[in-house]
C-alpha cells in the first residue's frame, strides 16, 4: 500500500477508521485551548458524519488515501489467497482480530477475512469471530464500493466471485 502522503487536499478520497470511506471537503482553523489549529474536514457520504482531522499527523488518526482501482485488485488476491496465523485462546485472538480491523488497513482486513472464512469452512466460526468476518467483509466492499463507483451489493458481488469462483 501506498504511504500517506504528508498533504491531502479537497476533493481526496480518504478512510478513517471507523467511520470508513469519505471526501476531504477542505481544510478549517479551530481554536484549541487558545491556540489555532489546522485541520482536514472530511465529509462521509450517506449520513451528517464530518470528522476534523489534524493537517499536522493525519496519520496519527489513521487517515489514509483511499485504495487506487489497481489496488482493489491487490487487496481482492489477498482476500482470496491471504493467510494468518490467528491465536487458538479465544481472548488473544479476540484483541488481534480487533487491532486489525480497527487498523483500517484494507491488506490486513482482507488477510483476516480470507482466514476466518478458510476456519469457518473448515470447523465453523464462533459467533464474535463470525461478526468479525461480517465487520471485516464490510470495510472491504465499503470502500471497494466507493474507489469503483459500485453499490453495496455489486461491492460484494465483486468480493464473492474472487472469493468461491476463483475468477478476476
Amino acid at each position: 500500500m501506498k504511504d500517506t502522503p504528508k498533504s491531502f487536499k479537497s476533493g481526496d478520497q480518504v478512510v478513517l477508521p471507523p467511520y470508513g470511506v469519505g471526501v476531504v471537503s477542505g481544510m478549517t482553523t479551530k481554536t484549541v485551548a487558545g491556540t489555532d489549529h489546522q485541520y482536514y474536514q472530511v465529509d462521509f457520504p450517506n449520513g451528517t458524519s464530518r470528522a476534523f482531522v489534524p493537517v499536522k499527523a493525519p496519520q496519527e488518526a489513521g487517515l489514509r488515501p483511499a485504495l487506487t482501482r489497481d489496488e482493489v485488485q491487490s487487496v481482492l488476491e489477498r482476500l482470496q489467497n491471504g493467510r494468518i496465523t490467528l491465536p487458538k485462546q479465544w481472548a488473544a485472538r479476540h484483541r488481534k482480530v480487533t487491532d486489525i480491523l480497527t487498523s483500517g488497513d484494507p491488506y490486513q482486513i482482507a488477510t483476516l477475512a480470507s482466514e476466518l472464512r478458510r476456519w469457518d469452512l473448515e470447523r465453523g466460526l464462533p459467533d464474535l469471530d463470525r461478526q468479525a468476518y461480517r465487520r471485516a467483509l464490510r470495510l472491504l466492499a465499503g470502500e471497494f464500493g466507493a474507489v469503483m463507483g459500485l453499490n453495496t451489493a455489486e461491492a460484494r458481488a465483486l468480493m464473492d466471485i474472487t472469493e468461491h469462483d476463483n475468477l478476476n
